[in-house]
C-alpha cells in the first residue's frame, strides 16, 4: 500500500525512438533520478511517469522550516509531513529542475515533449468529507469545511473560501437593507407628489425626442416609469447609500479579524514567504544564488505610459457604445416598424446594454493578454511579487471594460447635449440620446439591472458548464481500445496506478490563474454591490443569491472537474485587500455623486426650501413639493426650431406655439436661470459634506473594529514568552 504513493504524474506522448523530444524527455528524467526520485512508467495512448519524491528532500525542508525551539522536544516529528507541503515542494523541484540544455519543465511543456504534469486526487478519507460535506448541491446553506479544505487544497484556496463564505454573510445584511429600502419606496414613496404630479400633467406639451417625424407627447405618458423612479429616487436611498459605505469597511474590517484568527489556529502567523521560496531553491539546488531587488524607473514609466494607453482604449469603447446608441436611437424612431420606432428609447438602451456585455467578453480575453504583457515588461523577482503586479494591472483593466458606460450614464448622460434650438450632435448629424423622461436614475437602474442579472446567470452558467461538457469529451477521447481479449487473461493483472492516472487525466487541466479567475470575479461583483447601489439597491440581494450558488459551483469544479490544484501556501488574500479597500473608497465617492449628480434628491429639496408655495406663503397644511415638476420644466417656442427639424405642429387637433423640456432655462434668451445655478451649488455642497461625513464614519468603523482579536494577540504573547523563558 505504502509504495504506491506517487506524487505526480508527467504524460508524454510516445515519441519514437531517438526523436529529439524522445532525447529531451530522457535528458529531463535522468535528472530526476539523480536527485533520487524514484520514477514509475505506464504506457497507455499515452506514457505516463510517476514521480515520487526521496524522503531526505522533505527532511531538509523540515530543518530549514521549523521553528529552533520545537526541535529538541521531538526528533519523531519526521515522519508525517502534510500531503499538501509533500506536493508543493515536488512541484517547485519538478518547475525548477534544469536540464544539460538548460530548459526547464516549462519550456518542455512548449515544445510539446510533456503534455501534463499534476498532482493526483487520491481515495483519502479527506476527499470523502470533502465531497459529501461541501462538493454538493444538498448542502447549500451549511457552514464550509474550511480546515478540510485547507487539508486538501491548501491554504491559498481555503482562505478564498473563508473569504467568499465571510462576503456572502455579510451581504444577507446589505441585502436585508436593500430590500428595505426598495419597500420604503414602494410603500411610503410610492404615493409622492412628484410622481402625482407627473401622472396628472395630461395636458404638459413635451418638445419631441428625435429630429425626424417624431410627434410631441404628453408627460403623464411617462406615469408607471416615473412611479418606478420614486421607488428608487427618495430619501430612503440616501440613507441606504451611507450604510453601505459604512458596511463596506465593516465587512473589511471583520475580514481582518477573521483573517488573523485563522491565520493563528494554522500557525502561520510567523510564516514568511520569501524565506519558504529561498528554501525550497535551496533544496533543490545547494549552489543556487538569490535573484537580488531591482527597480528601473525606465521601465515603470513605460508600463505606466501603456496602462494608461489600454485606459483610453477602454473608455473609446464607452464612447463608441455612446455614439452605438445615438444612432439607433435616430434609426428605430424612423423606422417603418410601429414596434421599433414606438419604443425606440427602451429598444436602444436595451440593445446597447446587450453589446457591452459582449464587449465585456471580448475585452476581458484582450486585457488578459495585455496586462501579462505588462508583466513580463517588469522582471518581477518573485512568483508572488508577479502576481501582485498582475493583479493591480488586471483589475484596472476590468474595472475601466465594466463600469465605463455605466459612468457615462450616471454622470455625462442627458448634461452635455444641449438644448431643443442647439443640440449637441455626433458629426453633426445624430443628437446624443437624452434622460429617460422620468429621471436619469431609471437609465442607471436599467442598465445595472441587465448587467448583473446577464453577467452573472450567464457568466456562472458557462463556468459549470464548459468544464462538464470538456470533461465528458476527454473522457470520450481517451479511452483507449480493449486489448484483453486478444492477449488472453494476462492483462487483468493491470497496474492499480493505471486507472487512477487515467481519470485524472482525463479531468479539465488547472493552471496557476484557476483561483485567481475566481476572485477576480467576486472582486468585480464587489464592485457592482458598493460603487453604484443607490442606482439598484437590488443589488446586494443578487450579490447574495450569486454567492450562494457560486461556492458550491466553485466546490463542485474543483473537486469532481479539474485535476487537482497545487496547494499553496498564504497567511492572507494578498493585494485584493487592497484592491478592496480602494473600492469601499470608490463606493464612497460613487454613491456620492450619483446622489448628488443623477437623482432628483437636490432638486426636490432645493425646490422645497427656497422655491415651493410653503416658503412664500406659509401653507403648513399643503405638501411642500406641490408644483415642483413645473418649476422643472422649461419652455421652448416652437419657430426656434433648428431648421432640418421636421416636426409636426399638429398635436391631437391643436395647433401648438410652444413645448416643454426638462431643464432650468429661461424662456426668451435659453440661458441658465438662478434656480440652476441654486440647484448646482447643493449638489456640490451635498457631495462634499456626504463624501466627508461618509468618509469620516470609515476612518471611525476602521479604528473602532481593532485588526487582530485580543484572544489571538494574548496567544501570541504568551507563545513568545513561553519560548523566551525556554532559552533562559
Amino acid at each position: 500500500q505504502n509504495e504506491e504513493k506517487w506524487d505526480f504524474v508527467l504524460v508524454s506522448d510516445i515519441h519514437e525512438m531517438g526523436s529529439e523530444k524522445e532525447i529531451k524527455r530522457k535528458k529531463f528524467l535522468d535528472e530526476l533520478s539523480k536527485k533520487g526520485f524514484t520514477i514509475k512508467k505506464i504506457e497507455d495512448t499515452k506514457l505516463f511517469y510517476g514521480v515520487r519524491a526521496p524522503q531526505h528532500i522533505f527532511w531538509k525542508y523540515q530543518c530549514l522550516l521549523t521553528n529552533p525551539n520545537s526541535r529538541q522536544q521531538n526528533s519523531s516529528a519526521y515522519q508525517d509531513i502534510p500531503v499538501t507541503t509533500r506536493i508543493r515542494v515536488v512541484h517547485f523541484i519538478l518547475q525548477n529542475t534544469v536540464t544539460s540544455d538548460l530548459e526547464k519543465l516549462h519550456d518542455l511543456m512548449k515544445k510539446k515533449v510533456f503534455e501534463a504534469a499534476f498532482p493526483l486526487h487520491k481515495k483519502e478519507e479527506i476527499r470523502e468529507i470533502l465531497k459529501k460535506k461541501w462538493a454538493r448541491w444538498r448542502v447549500l446553506f451549511k457552514e464550509q469545511p474550511i480546515e478540510e479544505i485547507r487539508c486538501y487544497f491548501g491554504e491559498k484556496v481555503a482562505l478564498y473560501f473563508a473569504w467568499l463564505g465571510w462576503y456572502t454573510y455579510l451581504l444577507i445584511f446589505a441585502a436585508l437593507a436593500g430590500l428595505a429600502t426598495v419597500a420604503a419606496g414602494a410603500t411610503v414613496f410610492s404615493s409622492s407628489q412628484v410622481s402625482k404630479e407627473i401622472c396628472d400633467a395630461n395636458n404638459t406639451i413635451m418638445c419631441p425626442l428625435c429630429d425626424q417625424n417624431c410627434s410631441f407627447w404628453v408627460l403623464s405618458d411617462t406615469c408607471t416609469y416615473a412611479k418606478v423612479t420614486h421607488m428608487i429616487d427618495n430619501e430612503a436611498t440616501v440613507v441606504f447609500a451611507m450604510f453601505m459605505a459604512i458596511w463596506a469597511t465593516v465587512f473589511l474590517e471583520l475580514w481582518k479579524r477573521e483573517r488573523a484568527t485563522v491565520a493563528t489556529s494554522w500557525d502561520l502567523y510567523g510564516w514568511d514567504e520569501e524565506e519558504e521560496e529561498l528554501a525550497l531553491q535551496l533544496i533543490n539546488n545547494s549552489q543556487h544564488e538569490p535573484r537580488l531587488y531591482q527597480h528601473s524607473y525606465f521601465r515603470s514609466t513605460i508600463v505606466l505610459i501603456l496602462a494608461l494607453l489600454m485606459i483610453m482604449v477602454l473608455i473609446g469603447i464607452a464612447h463608441a457604445l455612446v455614439i452605438y446608441r445615438a444612432v439607433a436611437m435616430a434609426l428605430f424612431t424612423q423606422s417603418e416598424v410601429n414596434l421599433l420606432s414606438k419604443h425606440a428609447d427602451i429598444i436602444a438602451v436595451m440593445t446597447g446594454a446587450v453589446l457591452h456585455y459582449i464587449t465585456i467578453v471580448i475585452m476581458t480575453k484582450v486585457n488578459w493578454h495585455v496586462a501579462l504583457f505588462l508583466c513580463d515588461l517588469e522582471k518581477p523577482r518573485t512568483f508572488s511579487q508577479r502576481e501582485n503586479n498582475f493583479t493591480v494591472k488586471i483589475f484596472l483593466f476590468q474595472f475601466f471594460t465594466n463600469f465605463s458606460s455605466l459612468i457615462y450614464i450616471a454622470f455625462f448622460l442627458g448634461r452635455i447635449n444641449g438644448h431643443p434650438g442647439h443640440y449637441v450632435r455626433i458629426a453633426g448629424h445624430w443628437r446624443l440620446e437624452e434622460c429617460h423622461p422620468s429621471g436619469c436614475i431609471t437609465d442607471l437602474f436599467i442598465q445595472m439591472a441587465v448587467i448583473m442579472v446577464l453577467k452573472q446567470t450567464i457568466s456562472n452558467i458557462m463556468e459549470y458548464l464548459i468544464p462538464l461538457i470538456s470533461h465528458q469529451l476527454r473522457k470520450k477521447k481517451k479511452r483507449p481500445k480493449k486489448r484483453s481479449l486478444m492477449l488472453g487473461e494476462e492483462e487483468e493483472a493491470e497496474d492499480p496506478c493505471k486507472r487512477q492516472w487515467l481519470n485524472n487525466y482525463e479531468l479539465n487541466e488547472v493552471n496557476v490563474f484557476s483561483l485567481f479567475n475566481e476572485y477576480l470575479e467576486m472582486v468585480i461583483q464587489y464592485s457592482f454591490t458598493t460603487i453604484f447601489v443607490a442606482a439598484f439597491p437590488l443589488a446586494p440581494l443578487l450579490a447574495l443569491i450569486n454567492n450562494v450558488i457560486e461556492i458550491h459551483l466553485d466546490a463542485i469544479k474543483m473537486m469532481r472537474l479539474r485535476r487537482r490544484m497545487v496547494p499553496r501556501k498564504a497567511k492572507d488574500i494578498g493585494i485584493w485587500l487592497q484592491v478592496l479597500e480602494a473600492i469601499g473608497i470608490l463606493a464612497v465617492i460613487g454613491n456620492g455623486l450619483v446622489i448628488a449628480i443623477t437623482s432628483d434628491f437636490i432638486p426636490v429639496q432645493v425646490y422645497k426650501y427656497m422655491y415651493s408655495p410653503c416658503m412664500r406663503e406659509n401653507h403648513t397644511s399643503m405638501d411642500c413639493s406641490t408644483g415642483y415638476i413645473n418649476s422643472s420644466l422649461s419652455v421652448f417656442r416652437i419657430q426656434d426650431f433648428e431648421p432640418h427639424t421636421k416636426v409636426l405642429p399638429e398635436f391631437k387637433g391643436k395647433h401648438i406655439q410652444e413645448c416643454r423640456y426638462r431643464d432650468y432655462r429661461n424662456a426668451d434668451d435659453y440661458t441658465y436661470t438662478v434656480q440652476f445655478w441654486h440647484i448646482f451649488a447643493a449638489r456640490l455642497a451635498f457631495l462634499i459634506l456626504f463624501e466627508h461625513v461618509a468618509l469620516c464614519v470609515k476612518l471611525i468603523a476602521a479604528w473602532y473594529i481593532p485588526d487582530v482579536p485580543q484572544k489571538v494577540k494574548n496567544k501570541i504573547l504568551t507563545e513568545k514568552h513561553s519560548n523566551l523563558r525556554n532559552e533562559l
